[in-house]
């Protein structure tokens, strides 16, 4: 090819680049740098009727640098797909809800309670046997701490061997697979176990507590966290020790544990 015919076409391409250029910044700063090839391909052809392949955009971006802004991915969200995804246990406990003896099945889970225009975390730890809920805690923050707090106050009224007979059933949220609450089991001889995914019947009889607490509890006269806090308190005792249970020969959680002639927790 003569030098003449090679120089020609350079600029003629440098001057057709430029063209397109402008035109695709244009479209790249009205969407605040935000929009990708395809987004700006489908730009041009509806607004401009500019066809414009993918190939070429790309270059034109390269060549001028365009460089498009996109949210950072979430490290937190990894970390716990991560989790989920990798150290799930196997659903040991198979909705075999009713045992016979205290201290052998504890079902834990986490609820929120809205109060004014903010909320109370609960998490809490029901044992199986007796219904009763042997471990509780609030917080204002749903995070790992909650989990951790309400499960170490169920394992705080057992002894060492107690603890090595002991299942743990949740489901697999978070909280549950998150390594410092495996080691808390694993350290103590306890067996994990959780729901299928997405599975809420498989955890029900804490899914039911949590229901009927909500119906004791007047939200609309709780202002403050303390406010609901102190109810929330006051309700469980009220089940744990004064609520008659059918499937508890008509008795209260604590009377029936006494009644099985187990130690008070």
């Amino acid at each position: 090819m003569p030098k003449s015919s090679f120089y020609r076409q350079s600029k003629l391409r440098k001057d057709q680049d430029e063209a397109d250029f402008k035109l695709i910044n244009r479209v790249f700063l009205k969407n605040k740098e935000k929009v990708g090839i395809r987004q700006i391909k489908m730009i041009l052809e509806r607004d401009h009727q500019v066809l414009m392949n993918k190939k070429k955009i790309a270059r034109i971006k390269r060549k001028f640098n365009l460089h498009t802004k996109i949210r950072r991915k979430n490290k937190y969200k990894l970390f716990v797909k991560k989790n989920q995804e990798h150290k799930t246990c196997p659903n040991l406990l198979n909705r075999n809800f009713k045992q016979t003896r205290p201290n052998t099945v504890y079902s834990i889970d986490i609820t929120q309670m809205s109060y004014g225009h903010k909320r109370l975390y609960l998490a809490a730890v029901k044992d199986l046997c007796t219904k009763e809920i042997v471990g509780k805690a609030t917080s204002n923050r749903i995070d790992i701490r909650l989990s951790n707090k309400a499960l170490d106050r169920a394992l705080a009224k057992l002894s060492s061997k107690e603890r090595r007979g002991l299942m743990v059933h949740s489901d697999q949220g978070f909280h549950f697979t998150h390594f410092s609450f495996r080691k808390k089991l694993s350290d103590n001889g306890i067996k994990q176990s959780m729901s299928r995914k997405g599975n809420c019947i498989d955890n029900a009889p804490i899914e039911s507590f949590f229901g009927h607490i909500k119906d004791l509890i007047d939200l609309k006269r709780c202002k403050t966290y303390e406010d609901l806090e102190l109810e929330v308190t006051k309700q469980i005792n009220y089940y744990n020790h004064r609520r008659p249970q059918t499937g508890l020969k008509k008795m209260p959680p604590s009377e029936f544990r006494r009644h099985l002639k187990v130690g008070p927790l």
